[in-house]
């Protein structure tokens, strides 16, 4: 997006906030469920009007009434789901909102490069690093940049690094030194080349002084596959978000090495994205949807909603789990199938809890850093202008403004500092090629 059209679409969503503050002060209560996926098309077949819902300012009402979502089978899709499902979506005026399910994190990046106007999405519930490559061209047809934008982070900690029950006897945890012999030359599997699964895993073993470029295979495999393939024994250790290594150790399949909390506190993982030509055609849309999906967000954090979230999103429509394998770790009680169970896990998935929702550019930095590292992006590129290109944290603060969000929960600056890893590696953002330079294990 051009400085321009920037400026545009911030002197467009300020005025928006502003109008939805005036019409609904500081309200953040939740709505009945209404449709779960299928828009509800025209009387005459046209395409859904831009009629604003019954509660929405007609200043506000989104330019469309529609737009394409995709997800994973993932726990922490929830936010996009609970948007749907409690009516959030249509609450600002966007009722026409399709959440569809993608069989993978390929498929979801095939369809967010074709957009909704050639049959496939104009967002999704992305790993956090995804958006990045797809703006480089990194992952793309072609090498062809497809420019996207970050509105909001979906949740922080909530994965997991579990190996086959094969290995108990070597109780692996944060110290992944003793695998170094069982996986000499092994598959340990991870959802996408370097998304956010692939970076903790590798992160991991070359802290334990494991080379995955040369002393294991890593291979991608779709998370709801996860436990199938570690079944069959195509694999012997994998990262991937919940529901998947709770269903593991319920199945007796392995045991969790750890949650990635562990490596690193309240790290970022997913987040909501969409194609940055979307953002900019729809700049009271994208606020509408981004609004709708912090509320759920904040819903989803409560104690008290837990069990529902966790219902929901079992439907075969959704995750397609047993509410069993979800909600335990969904409400932070985390059994290790190691005998090692914690009833009130510290490192547990948020949603909104300290600032679990807002996309800290200083964490985007990271990422593109981590990319560099293991040769997934460029030693060239300008991590800044990279990171101040995708993340859209001016829609997230215009949104929670919106929705009265207090001021103390609204980050002051777009950095959270230096981060300290497991291991005791720090990162600042504002240095990251001291960090890269630091690191000994590396391919860049």
């Amino acid at each position: 997006m051009s400085n321009v059209s920037r400026r545009k679409f911030i002197i467009t969503i300020g005025a928006t906030a502003a109008g939805t503050l005036l019409a609904h002060g500081c309200s953040s209560g939740s709505s009945t469920s209404t449709s779960t996926g299928s828009p509800t098309p025209a009387a005459d077949g046209a395409s859904p009007s831009a009629a604003p819902a019954v509660n929405v300012n007609p200043a506000d009402a989104p330019e469309v009434t529609t737009a394409k979502l995709g997800f994973i089978a993932l726990t922490d899709a929830a936010p996009l789901i609970i948007a749907q499902e409690k009516g959030y979506f249509a609450k600002y005026g966007m009722k026409d909102v399709q959440v569809n399910k993608q069989a993978s994190w390929p498929v979801t990046r095939d369809n967010l490069e074709l957009g909704s106007e050639k049959g496939g999405i104009d967002g999704a519930h992305i790993l956090s690093p995804m958006p990045y490559q797809m703006t480089l061209g990194t992952i793309t047809k072609g090498n062809q940049p497809v420019p996207m934008n970050i509105v909001a982070r979906l949740n922080t900690n909530g994965q997991g690094i579990s190996v086959s029950k094969k290995y108990a006897d070597l109780k692996i945890g944060t110290d992944s030194k003793p695998l170094k012999a069982a996986l000499a030359n092994q598959k340990i599997a991870v959802t996408f080349p370097g998304g956010t699964h692939d970076l903790w895993m590798r992160y991991w073993l070359a802290a334990g002084g494991i080379d995955p470029n040369t002393d294991v295979s890593v291979i991608p495999v779709p998370p709801p596959q996860m436990v199938a393939n570690m079944k069959s024994g195509s694999m012997e250790a994998f990262c991937v978000g919940e529901p998947w290594n709770a269903q593991l150790v319920a199945q007796k399949v392995g045991y969790s090495a750890l949650v990635t909390g562990e490596l690193w506190k309240d790290h970022p993982e997913k987040a909501l994205t969409l194609r940055a030509d979307w953002v900019a055609k729809n700049p009271k849309a994208t606020l509408a949807i981004t609004k709708a999906v912090l509320e759920a967000q904040q819903w989803c954090d409560k104690p008290e909603n837990k069990e529902e979230m966790c219902t929901i999103i079992s439907a075969d429509k959704w995750l397609k789990v047993p509410l069993a394998d979800i909600i335990g770790r969904a409400k932070g009680e985390i059994d290790y199938g190691t005998g090692r169970v914690e009833a009130a896990s510290l490192v547990a998935m948020k949603f909104w809890a300290d600032n679990a929702s807002y996309p800290y550019k200083s964490h985007d930095a990271w990422f593109i850093t981590e990319n560099i590292r293991w040769g997934y992006m460029p030693a060239t590129t300008d991590i800044k202008a990279t990171v101040d290109k995708v993340n859209r944290e001016d829609i997230w603060k215009a949104a929670a403004t919106a929705l009265g969000v207090p001021a103390a929960q609204i980050p002051a600056t777009t950095s959270r500092g230096v981060e300290t890893f497991f291991d005791g590696v720090k990162f600042d953002p504002e240095k990251p090629e001291e960090y890269l330079k630091a690191l000994v294990i590396k391919k860049a």
